[in-house]
């Protein structure tokens, strides 16, 4: 755990919002609103969904061609100077997603974290299934805020496997930042979510209960609630949930945008479906004593070696995510 006074707050949002895919600037005009409804609320950390900026299921369809010209630079392309001028402009930390082209012409799945002085921290998705060109990230992202505050950034999937946030949590993190694009997902197996109905969406000012109602279920909250407060409860921290919400291709996504403290329990969230914006304080009191800070200090690594060894089992994700 990171070495911090633990009478501070930090307010904190995060936002679920419909990205249209491939359109960058209409995407920033809503991640700018949301910035500035944010400032008004006193937030000096806000959260918005993975690859926002760029959109994303529509991805996995693209040619490399198409993908390439979708992709920038990080950071010297357009988007990420802009994110890093809102944060400068109002002075508030801001993470949001795109699609990277690197260096070397390789594609990943990347999401940028700009602070108020014009610095940026970027973490590539681990485990990236999205094309079949995009490369999967290979290191850790962990790192002071200017408030005092140590966060980890941890994409979709690599929220799934308990390994990488118990990582993200021994390197010092008193938050992890989520960003996802999921819910209602297709899916072969019926223990899993399945998709929503597009006209429940399309109908969602007429009919909200019903759209909501599958927001809250199995679909969408029941789903998360299966697996997302124990990343919170079993590592002892701060948890910002933020996702896609309404229409992302052939699915539709169920929002859901949540902040969790270190016991798992739920601050403040919505299931409404509309893009939205939730916002809570976090106290570093309760930090110190979670009991997952008590279980992390009870571990045994000596025991854990195998969890560093192949057992044969392991797949490439992309195979296992559309094989699901």
């Amino acid at each position: 755990m990171s070495q911090i006074t633990f009478k501070k707050r930090i307010r904190v949002a995060s936002v679920q919002m419909e990205s249209a895919p491939g359109n960058q600037e209409a995407n920033f005009i809503k991640i700018e609103s949301f910035v500035n409804q944010a400032c008004e609320k006193g937030a000096r950390l806000v959260v918005f969904p993975e690859c926002c900026i760029t959109g994303y299921w529509f991805i996995r369809n693209l040619s490399e061609t198409e993908l390439d010209q979708l992709a920038e630079p990080v950071p010297g392309g357009p988007s990420v100077q802009r994110l890093i001028g809102l944060a400068q402009q109002f002075q508030i930390t801001i993470g949001a997603g795109l699609v990277e082209k690197a260096a070397d012409g390789g594609f990943f799945n990347c999401y940028v974290v700009a602070m108020p002085d014009g610095t940026f921290h970027v973490h590539r998705k681990l485990h990236a299934f999205e094309h079949e060109l995009m490369r999967s990230g290979s290191e850790y992202t962990v790192f002071d805020l200017p408030d005092g505050f140590r966060v980890g950034v941890l994409i979709c999937y690599d929220c799934n496997l308990v390994e990488n946030v118990r990582i993200t949590a021994l390197q010092g993190a008193d938050i992890l930042l989520a960003p996802h694009q999921t819910g209602a997902v297709r899916s072969k197996d019926p223990n899993l979510m399945g998709v929503i109905n597009r006209r429940l969406w399309d109908n969602r000012e007429s009919d909200p209960e019903t759209i909501e109602r599958e927001f809250y279920g199995d679909k969408g909250r029941g789903w998360l609630m299966r697996w997302l407060p124990s990343r919170a409860h079993d590592n002892g921290i701060f948890l910002v949930f933020s996702n896609g919400v309404g229409v992302d291709d052939d699915e539709i996504r169920t929002g859901n945008a949540m902040i969790l403290d270190p016991y798992g329990r739920i601050l403040v969230e919505t299931w409404k479906a509309e893009d939205g914006m939730v916002v809570a304080d976090l106290d570093a009191e309760l930090l110190k004593d979670a009991t997952g800070e008590k279980w992390i200090r009870a571990r045994r690594p000596e025991l854990y070696g195998p969890l560093t060894q192949a057992t044969g089992r392991e797949e490439d994700v992309r195979k296992l995510k559309f094989d699901e």
